[in-house]
């Protein structure tokens, strides 16, 4: 089996790599044999394997599958939440917003990676700690949106995040159908699609000083 990352092992001993580079190094190895086996198959073996470093050095940074997998989430959680706050702060026109906000999610989705099924398709979902991580990641984005929502139109709280959850959830859903259904629509297409049907709800709230 191939090690993940350069210079993995000379002469059958693993390479001194700095911390940080190691962490990365098994972190990728870990993602693709979690996306490949799921968590309760993964051993960390398999990992240490992908990887080509010794059970040991696994150890020295993860002290068990959990942390390593939770480490996983963080990073694409972070990830994640970045996009869609980027989406709300890189532009002022919220059609841009909206298509932006959508975009961040068929990338995700759509990424060779396959990280999106540690996310929202992990076989710990209800796990205390894997769950109160996703839930991060909904309620993150739901208020990242929610704010700038209450921002523009100046409805109430509670309208907004309602307002909000309906577009987080268009824009998860629609993506991981997309991607189930085999890509039959061209990406930017349907993008395109989701962002114009969402656009075309929230569009209806006026901004604040104008008349409905």
């Amino acid at each position: 089996m191939t090690a993940v990352g350069n210079g993995a092992q000379t002469a059958g001993r693993p390479t001194r790599l700095p911390r940080s580079a190691r962490r990365k190094q098994l972190l990728a190895a870990a993602q693709e044999v979690f996306v490949a086996q799921g968590y309760h198959a993964a051993a960390m073996d398999d990992i240490a394997e992908r990887a080509g470093v010794s059970k040991p050095v696994l150890y020295q940074h993860f002290p068990g599958k959990m942390e390593l997998y939770l480490a996983l989430l963080d990073t694409h959680c972070d990830a994640i939440l970045a996009k869609v706050d980027d989406a709300m702060r890189g532009t002022n026109d919220n059609k841009e917003r909206v298509s932006a906000s959508v975009r961040a999610y068929f990338d995700f989705i759509d990424h060779e990676s396959e990280a999106f099924r540690l996310v929202f398709e992990s076989d710990l979902r209800n796990d205390p700690a894997v769950r109160q991580r996703v839930e991060r990641v909904e309620q993150g984005c739901i208020a990242a949106i929610t704010d700038t929502i209450i921002s523009d139109t100046g409805v109430s709280r509670a309208h907004a995040k309602l307002l909000a959850s309906g577009l987080v959830g268009a824009a998860e859903t629609a993506a991981q159908f997309w991607l189930a259904d085999g890509r039959q629509v061209p990406k930017a297409e349907a993008e395109a699609l989701v962002a114009a049907l969402s656009w075309r709800g929230i569009a209806s709230f006026p901004l604040q000083g104008e008349s409905a």
